[in-house]
């Protein structure tokens, strides 16, 4: 079976709750996404909990928006969203010696075979991962 993961972690300097803080307001991802894609934020609450929901302008090619809700939350420790397909984008938080672990996942495990097709043939979970690498060197930057 084909990889319908990506996956990076990296320490920053940071308690988790600080780094939770910045994952949990919306406003402020696309001071960190390291895709391109995240333009601005159209509509969120100021802080994420399990089931809100957050507009976000996007641009991968063509401009569009889409909205996302929160599927995974636990304060200090883990918070996922999704939109209207079934991947995630997960980020867990440990405490470790001078900070905390980040880890960011793209998760499309949710697939099944046919319908991963599509989400392959756009370049996933190679981009993903592109990705991935740019927001955890952003988020280590942002809390250097």
């Amino acid at each position: 079976m084909a990889a319908r993961t990506a996956s990076g972690s990296v320490v920053v300097p940071a308690p988790p709750s600080e780094v939770f803080a910045l994952l949990a307001d919306p406003r402020r991802h696309a001071e960190i996404d390291g895709s391109g894609t995240v333009q601005a934020i159209v509509e969120a609450p100021e802080r994420l909990e399990l089931g809100s929901t957050f507009s976000v302008a996007m641009q991968m090619g063509a401009k569009y928006r889409t909205t996302n809700t929160v599927v995974e939350f636990e304060p200090d420790r883990r918070i996922a969203w999704k939109h209207f397909a079934p991947h995630r984008w997960r980020y867990e938080l440990e405490p470790v010696e001078g900070g905390t672990r980040v880890t960011e996942t793209w998760d499309a495990s949710r697939y099944n075979a046919v319908t991963f097709l599509p989400v392959r043939a756009l370049g996933f979970p190679a981009k993903a991962q592109q990705g991935i690498d740019g927001t955890l060197l952003r988020l280590r930057e942002r809390f250097s």
